[in-house]
This record gives structure tokens, sequence and C-alpha cells, in this order.
């Protein structure tokens, strides 16, 4: 099954918040067939939650990344592991985190999300 990046974005932070919230394991949180870049993404930044959550923090002021709600939280997840990726431009990476950020939980985490990623994409650059 293949769906477009934006849907298998959205699936992946389906996926990750009900992992983040619930701790059960990611393969339980699907039934049928889940598009690969989605299951790809979800069990890439899952596998390395702890080191994303990391680098979120450091680019908070004053926040830690466990303190974000759920949704931000996977979001900046998310596009954090495409920055890294070499296959996501950094504009598109950054572009839809702020619009999931924006539909699933408020206009203001869409500002904190673009805050977030565009401190650590300079960060990345320098």
């Amino acid at each position: 099954m293949t769906t477009g990046r934006r849907a298998a974005r959205r699936t992946a932070l389906f996926l990750l918040y009900q992992w983040d919230v619930t701790g059960q394991p990611l393969a339980s949180l699907h039934e049928g067939a889940v598009d690969e870049y989605a299951r790809s993404v979800a069990e890439a930044v899952a596998e390395h939650a702890g080191e994303l959550d990391a680098r979120i923090t450091a680019a908070t002021e004053g926040w830690t990344a466990d303190r974000l709600g759920a949704v931000e939280r996977n979001v900046l997840r998310i596009a954090v592991h495409e920055l890294d990726s070499e296959d996501v431009p950094d504009a598109v990476a950054i572009d839809e985190a702020v619009e999931l950020a924006k539909r699933y939980a408020s206009d203001e985490a869409g500002r904190l999300v673009n805050g977030i990623l565009g401190r650590i994409q300079r960060e990345r650059a320098a």
C-alpha cells in the first residue's frame, strides 16, 4: 500500500501518538496494511525517541520534550528524523510538521514547532 508522503506522515503521527500515550508496542497499534514510508518513519522515530527528545529539548528554551503535548512531541520527532534523512528537503520537513501541528493541535503549536525546527536546522547548518 502506497499513499502520498503527507498521508504517510499523518499515519506515522497517529501510530507514534498511540505508542507514546499507551506504551504499547508500535506493531500492535495498527491493523491491516500500513504505508511503507509511514511504518519506516514510525519505527525509526520510536527506536530513536530518546535521542530525538534530547535534540528537541536542547532546541527549546526552558522546556523538555516530555513537557510538550504528545502531538507536538511526535510531530517534532518525525520532523527531526526527516531533517536527518537525505531524502526530504529541510523546508518540506518543516512545512509538513507545522501543518500537522496546526491541524492536530493548534495554531500556537504550529508556531512552536516552526521555531524549534528552525533552531535545529540552523544549528545543523552551522
